[in-house]
């Protein structure tokens, strides 16, 4: 099982013509849903509301194949992000949100991935470190994407410290080209990139570049892959769906199931990982919102 710890939210989704529409999201539930469309066991530890938007955030996930841990928040409501959407689909956000989730016992699992605000807002932040520190005590893969908002950065070197020591407890980074010109305005997102992979338990570090696609960083080299041509509907969850391909190709590998935190991929495993995630991510863009492909749904043999 892999457990995902962080928000799940509404998202309100704002069109250039005004029109909106609401759908559970948060990047955390994303992953977790895109994880169970894609036959992994999952388990989403988060915080929804006792109101009609919390009641559709557990219906989601569960109706996904996904569990959640659903912990009351202490307003009683379930926390709203307003995406605005451009006329090339690109998505803004505004934030009206609670994250005060209390320590956990991580539960039995085989993978921890966390991300995005779960990893930045106080006091839930705490909560979700201490999940990290649990996995790593148990010698277990821990994933980790960046996901900034720029709403949520007020201090860049607080930021990027943050990034940095967590992102080093982390066997797998992600982040984006935006990401890393957050971090680090005046440096190439390439070598943020490499300087994340010199963490302590990290042996992947993955840079995406939407339309450009993204990077694997390893030990033994760099490698490069682009999506196929897409008319894009918006771009909504697509950096969640490439997270949770991701993890679901190591989970077909068996690659948690290997002794310790790291990862030992061959150069082609991790050309197809890229491949992969891309291809899933593509997939999500051709829709409306964040709705990850079912397996099913995925070309024949993925991933090729």
């Amino acid at each position: 099982m892999i457990v995902v710890a962080g928000e799940a939210l509404i998202d309100v989704v704002v069109d250039r013509d005004g029109d909106s529409s609401e759908t559970p999201g948060g990047s955390p539930l994303n992953v977790a849903v895109g994880l169970a469309r894609l036959d992994v066991p999952t388990t989403l530890v988060s915080q929804v509301g006792h109101d009609e938007r919390g009641g559709l955030v557990v219906q989601h996930v569960t109706a996904s194949g996904a569990e959640i841990v659903a912990v009351p928040t202490t307003t009683g409501r379930t926390s709203v992000a307003t995406a605005h959407l451009d006329v090339g689909g690109a998505a803004s956000y505004d934030f009206d949100l609670e994250w005060s989730l209390p320590r956990q016992e991580l539960p039995r699992c085989h993978a921890l991935h966390v991300g995005s605000l779960g990893t930045v807002l106080e006091p839930g932040r705490e909560s979700v470190l201490d999940l990290v520190e649990q996995a790593c005590a148990r010698d277990t893969f821990v994933s980790y994407d960046a996901n900034l908002r720029e709403s949520f950065v007020d201090d860049h070197d607080l930021a990027r410290a943050q990034v940095g020591e967590l992102g080093a407890r982390c066997t797998l980074v992600k982040l984006s080209d935006e990401d890393a010109g957050l971090l680090e305005p005046d440096s190439d997102p390439d070598d943020v990139a490499r300087a994340l992979l010199r963490g302590e338990r990290t042996s992947l570090v993955i840079l995406t570049r939407g339309r450009d696609g993204a990077t694997a960083f390893t030990a033994h080299g760099e490698t490069s892959a682009r999506p196929r041509p897409i008319e894009v509907v918006d771009t909504v969850g697509a950096g969640d769906a490439f997270m949770a391909a991701t993890l679901a190709q190591l989970w077909d590998l068996d690659a948690f199931r290997q002794p310790g935190p790291g990862l030992e991929l061959a150069a082609d495993e991790v050309a197809r990982l890229v491949r992969g995630a891309i291809e899933v991510a593509a997939i999500t863009c051709e829709r409306r919102g964040a709705n990850p492909p079912r397996r099913q749904e995925l070309p024949p043999g993925w991933p090729v």
